[in-house]
């Protein structure tokens, strides 16, 4: 298959121009009309619909298109794998991570990075709702797990740590939980999809808490929402570190139930899908987080 063309479909694909695409690969518009027409014609199906003011992807392009971008991931990275190419990484990386996390920990760091690599460019999906690698082409995500999930590679970012907090207000209301069975008595904000998390004093278990079971005032899926909340007084909420460190070391929050630990494995992770190869343009871009972040997480 001829890679060309198919670098050339991915581009169109993105910009929905085929001219564009054509231009930004050195090619005349008419040639690289005729260049994806013979792509068309190899696979025996039409990937793009054309009219005088736009282009779409037809069912089979959508279909084509996550391994189209495979495709090239492996041919560049074949090529790196023999000494090939340019040393300095070029293309377009695909990214979803959470969007809290993003605001107050990738963005800042991002113009150092666009800096040191001037021939990449970022394509940023970014939000608390979890979208599939595979069906949206993407190269590397900013996952939160239990463990390393069997279907991706990748690498451990930090741990993940939770805390149980409320705002100072809130306790001068309905006063300082003593022990976890009276969280069940106080208004509790949960975030959709984070499991129960079982509380443990000095190593042994004395209690879940499960803030849906728990009966909630109110759940969401939001992480900076849910701070939000829980900063203006609406009740105990269960948050990860990274996103309160800053408001319990200036006591906006104050934790509830210090002497107990949610316990957990959860980690954040970078990962990316089994089936494809980790190009240099997604190697750097982790790099470059585990560096920035890892180890000694700023939080």
């Amino acid at each position: 298959m001829d890679t060309d063309a198919v670098h050339l479909f991915v581009r169109a694909a993105d910009l929905r121009n085929i001219s564009r695409a054509g231009r930004d690969l050195g090619l005349a518009p008419a040639a690289a009309s005729a260049k994806l027409a013979k792509l068309e014609r190899s696979l025996q199906t039409e990937l793009l619909h054309r009219s005088t003011r736009r282009v779409s992807l037809s069912v089979d392009g959508a279909a084509f298109l996550p391994f189209a971008r495979e495709l090239l991931a492996q041919a560049s990275a074949g090529r790196a794998a023999i000494g090939l190419g340019t040393a300095d990484p070029v293309g377009t990386v695909r990214f979803t991570a959470p969007s809290t996390f993003a605001q107050r920990y990738i963005a800042p760091v991002l113009p150092v990075f666009l800096d040191r690599f001037p021939s990449l460019s970022l394509d940023l999906h970014l939000s608390d709702a979890r979208f599939d690698l595979i069906d949206g082409s993407f190269d590397l995500a900013l996952r939160t797990a239990q463990a390393e999930d069997a279907g991706f590679h990748g690498r451990r970012l930090c741990a993940e740590h939770y805390v149980l907090c409320a705002a100072p207000a809130y306790l001068e209301r309905h006063g300082h939980p003593t022990d976890p069975a009276a969280l069940s008595r106080h208004r509790l904000i949960g975030y959709r999809g984070l499991p129960a998390l079982p509380l443990t004093r000095n190593g042994q278990p004395v209690g879940v808490f499960d803030a849906v079971r728990d009966g909630c005032r109110v759940v969401l899926d939001d992480g900076d929402s849910a701070r939000q909340l829980t900063l203006a007084g609406a009740g105990i909420s269960v948050q990860s570190t990274w996103n309160v460190a800053d408001a319990l070391a200036s006591a906006a929050l104050v934790e509830v139930l210090p002497d107990c630990t949610l316990a957990s494995d959860a980690a954040l992770w970078l990962v990316y899908p089994k089936s494809h190869v980790l190009s240099a343009k997604v190697r750097v871009l982790i790099d470059f987080l585990m560096s920035e972040i890892g180890d000694y997480p700023p939080w």
